[in-house]
């Protein structure tokens, strides 16, 4: 592994430890030349996985693309970056649990409006938003009120 501080090649493995329910190794390296410390961390590598568009196209699962939307549906809102994170880990481990070489935009807009209505409603109306394409205000409405009327359900049912 490179070191990011030389670049000096060779590097050494100081601490390794299991992160995130064992999917993922995190490694805290030390370069032998300049004792510069640093973090890596190995995944296993997922199979190529292609998302069908709505207009048919397709194209590479990209993580990061699903995980902007994400956190731009977290902006401002009070929960950490390792939860968001974890929350994305949860909802790509779903996606590629579907099995399939091929998915629709649409199943993988689903899986996330799930979690994000589990989560955090106003993180939900913001990706809902684009995501169901809302178009005027009335429909915001509409979607606000059946998300509280379902909270108070889950109050009184408690």
């Amino acid at each position: 592994m490179r070191c990011p501080q030389c670049g000096d090649l060779d590097s050494v493995v100081v601490d390794s430890r299991e992160a995130d329910d064992n999917a993922i190794v995190r490694r805290r390296r030390e370069c032998p030349k300049c004792q510069f410390r640093f973090t890596t961390y190995e995944r296993i590598e997922q199979p190529r996985l292609m998302v069908v568009k709505r207009d048919g196209t397709r194209e590479l699962f990209e993580r990061e693309k699903m995980a902007a939307g994400i956190y731009k549906a977290f902006h401002k809102r009070p929960l950490p970056a390792a939860e968001i994170e974890k929350l994305i880990d949860d909802i790509e481990r779903e996606i590629y649990e579907l099995n399939r070489e091929e998915v629709n935009s649409s199943d993988v807009g689903e899986i996330v409006i799930k979690k994000l209505e589990q989560i955090d409603g106003v993180a939900y109306i913001r990706f809902a938003a684009v995501y169901r394409k809302f178009r005027d205000l009335e429909t915001f409405d509409k979607e606000i009120k059946r998300m509280i009327d379902k909270e108070k359900d889950i109050k009184v049912n408690k």
